[in-house]
């Protein structure tokens, strides 16, 4: 053994050692189809209009700790309820991360519960928090199996459940009384967390929903609408708990770019759900589109991405990788999603390129 492997040993906990790192594929040159964003750009008026404004950001000093402008603009933009207040995170990822520190107890081992397959950060999170994770996996027709989560809840009493709506990499809504059941399996001891990722293409919310329960959280991000590169997301809870998950968040957390170009797009908001309705469309036509192929089964997707089973998924990537179309093979991330492939929805040009290559990919 090497002195660096020696000294890795020695300072790195076995289980992160053992691990893989979260791996992003390199999409140069290659019709980007496998990270569920939105493909289309701001107008060029709008694009000269954020350059002036990111131009005079104040790049020298620390952002506003607060950054209570930004808080400002998404609970009036984006359907917070009255006398809620959010809290930014760098993405999601980061809100998850703070959810898991704050519950990680330290006197017990704190429990994350979640369907699966579900987003990996969700059991990523968990681990580097030091808690253990339970997946409770979906039925065969990718729907909730809600007595098997009923009775995990019961068995583990979870710290944390997490809930995609829609979930990712599934694209359906799970059934909106079966959610409401598990937020009042977890009352007095646990917290629900409805992660609504897509809900500019599911138009389905449980925002209006948090006056009715104390122990939700919603947490949403604007990667999805159009602002991956910012990298922005943001939940909302009962103010007592959100006052909890803001003593764990890092203090400059939102850096100056980030809070200037989220404004922007926010006082132009109007402009990213254009956007949204149009892949909503898009995937209506993609769906049908791909219903067409013999031998491909189409999955509901309330999403901007769409799940399909083909006859042998690991071929059918690699041929679509050879006409530079890059999709997500999910195959192998657990048995239900057997040769399964995830398609994010994009433009009607790269819609239209994507099924080109897939049906020579089918033929082949």
């Amino acid at each position: 053994m090497s002195a660096i492997d020696t000294l890795v040993a020695n300072t790195i906990r076995p289980d992160v050692a053992a691990m893989h790192g979260y791996h992003v594929a390199d999409a140069s040159g290659f019709i980007k189809l496998d990270a569920m964003e939105n493909p289309y750009h701001l107008p060029e008026h709008l694009l000269q209009e954020l350059g002036a404004r990111l131009a005079v950001a104040t790049l020298n000093r620390y952002p506003v700790a607060s950054y209570a402008t930004t808080r400002q603009k998404v609970r009036d933009t984006l359907g917070v309820p009255a006398g809620y207040d959010v809290m930014l995170g760098n993405g999601s990822d980061e809100l998850i991360a703070i959810l898991c520190m704050a519950c990680a107890q330290q006197e017990r081992r704190a429990v994350v519960l979640s369907p699966t397959p579900s987003f990996v950060m969700y059991a990523r999170s968990a681990q580097y928090a030091g808690m253990d994770y339970v997946g409770v996996p979906v039925k065969a027709d990718l729907t909730l199996d809600l007595p098997a989560m009923l009775a995990a809840i019961e068995q583990h009493k979870p710290a944390l459940v997490f809930l995609s709506y829609p979930n990712n990499p599934t694209g359906n809504l799970f059934a909106e009384s079966d959610i409401v059941a598990i937020i009042k399996a977890l009352d007095g001891f646990g917290l629900a967390v409805v992660d609504e990722a897509y809900e500019p293409f599911a138009q389905q919310t449980f925002m209006d929903r948090l006056p009715q329960f104390d122990n939700l959280v919603v947490m949403r991000t604007v990667s999805k609408l159009g602002l991956a590169g910012i990298r922005l997301g943001y939940m909302s809870a009962a103010p007592k708990l959100l006052a909890q998950f803001d003593k764990v968040r890092p203090p400059y957390n939102i850096n100056v770019l980030t809070q200037t170009a989220a404004e922007f797009a926010l006082d132009h908001v109007e402009v990213l759900n254009q956007q949204a309705t149009a892949l909503r469309a898009a995937r209506a036509d993609l769906m049908a589109a791909l219903a067409k192929f013999p031998g491909v089964e189409v999955f509901p997707s309330a999403a901007n991405f769409i799940l399909i089973r083909v006859p042998n998924a690991d071929d059918a990537n690699v041929k679509l990788l050879s006409h530079k179309v890059l999709i997500k093979n999910v195959s192998k991330m657990h048995p239900v999603l057997t040769n399964c492939l995830r398609i994010t929805v994009s433009t009607p040009a790269e819609n239209a390129t994507f099924l080109d290559a897939f049906a020579a990919s089918l033929a082949a």
